[in-house]
């Protein structure tokens, strides 16, 4: 009961983030790979064993994912823990009664979560949940236990610690104004390692956030060959209409 709490909050506050005011630090560059299946297959598995507990993807079934690239087979096999239909949506682990019993509301879907936020100057939602899943730090007076850099005094404790370990950022301390200030440098010292090294921790995030960006359209890549191919017929029309008239009137005094 209390790790199903916990992942709760966690829920809670990743959608809270996506609507945290733009201030903190600078956002990351999110890797746009939406046509990469191995990474959207790779994130569709993390979306699945880490936020599907709380949240919803109400607009995404299951079979869906044969668009990246898996089979029903494999769906019904490694994905398919919270109903026993490939038609099915993404529905939450948890009994939503529970969830506004507890929390006074359900956990906000997350179907479209990456494309729900962007900053003039800062980026996209994207950026904002790349930059947001990595840069938790330790933090005992916080009452879970964690803080955030992009999310200052975040509610959602640390749900992929395990994965990237404890560590802290490194601030450095400067003048402004005629006060001092703690600036972060872009610095993080690691107290305790997790199962994956930083660069494979920083992979495993971009692949999450690729798979949100491609579930909130999950039509993007086709649009985007579609559009590619009109533009080009429109120009070769263009070309072929441009030297038919200039045919048609050569003789014409």
């Amino acid at each position: 009961m209390k790790k199903i709490l916990m992942t709760v909050v966690a829920a809670l506050g990743l959608a809270a983030g996506a609507y945290a005011s733009t201030g903190g630090i600078a956002w990351d560059k999110a890797p746009k790979k939406t046509d990469d299946l191995a990474s959207l297959q790779h994130g569709a598995k993390l979306f699945v064993n880490y936020c599907l507990n709380c949240h919803s993807a109400a607009f995404m079934r299951f079979n869906r994912l044969k668009d990246i690239g898996l089979t029903e087979q494999q769906i019904k096999d490694n994905l398919l823990f919270t109903t026993e239909k490939v038609g099915e949506t993404m529905k939450a682990a948890i009994d939503p009664r529970q969830a506004k019993d507890w929390f006074g509301g359900n956990p906000p879907d997350l179907t479209v979560i990456a494309r729900s936020r962007s900053a003039i100057g800062q980026g996209t939602g994207a950026d904002y949940l790349y930059t947001y899943l990595r840069t938790y730090y330790p933090d005992d007076t916080k009452a879970t236990g964690w803080n955030n850099l992009a999310f200052p005094s975040v509610g959602m404790p640390h749900v992929l610690w395990e994965l990237q370990g404890k560590r802290v950022p490194v601030f450095e301390t400067v003048q402004e104004h005629g006060q001092e200030v703690h600036v972060f440098k872009g610095k993080w010292e690691q107290l305790e390692p997790g199962t994956m090294s930083p660069a494979e921790y920083d992979s495993a995030v971009g692949d999450l956030v690729n798979y949100l960006q491609w579930m909130a359209e999950p039509a993007q890549n086709s649009r985007t060959r579609i559009g590619v191919g009109v533009l080009l017929f429109l120009l070769i029309l263009t070309f072929c209409t441009w030297r038919l008239n200039a045919a048609y009137w050569k003789d014409v005094k």
